[in-house]
């Protein structure tokens, strides 16, 4: 377990590029946290940091937005709030694009519990006392 804290969306990029450095072979990242921690903010630093030229926007209706990266890669960002059983993500071949090889940032993924890869970075979000942020980092499989 590793954990990092922020304060400011002025040090995203550098947390970005970190997380980036050290995920190093695990593609699919699980987010977790309450609604409004972060999650989808996280992400669009990533994305950036991964040369995304696309919008990132939270997936909250389509379950699932592809952005390309200016090299023409493939990230997926996924967000399962509002599904109702893991049979919606199994239908959507949520099994091929973690096998991908491509970035899978994944949003409640508690809500698929029997459908994770093997080998995933976890990073759980809370807010602390002065609404900074505090990422707890744990690499799977």
């Amino acid at each position: 377990m590793f954990t990092l804290k922020y304060s400011s969306l002025k040090e995203l990029p550098f947390i970005a590029g970190f997380l980036i450095k050290l995920a190093d072979e695990y593609k699919v990242w699980l987010l977790e946290g309450e609604m409004g921690a972060g999650k989808t903010t996280l992400v669009k630093a990533v994305c950036e940091k991964l040369g995304v030229e696309d919008t990132v926007q939270s997936p909250t209706f389509a379950l699932v937005n592809e952005y390309l990266t200016a090299k023409g890669e493939s990230c997926y960002h996924f967000d399962f709030y509002r599904i109702k059983d893991e049979t919606e993500a199994m239908d959507m071949g949520i099994e091929e694009y973690f096998d991908s090889n491509s970035y899978c940032f994944v949003e409640w993924s508690a809500k698929i519990p029997h459908l994770l890869p093997a080998k995933y970075l976890k990073i759980s979000i809370n807010l602390d006392a002065q609404n900074g942020r505090i990422l707890e980092l744990s690499k799977h499989g």
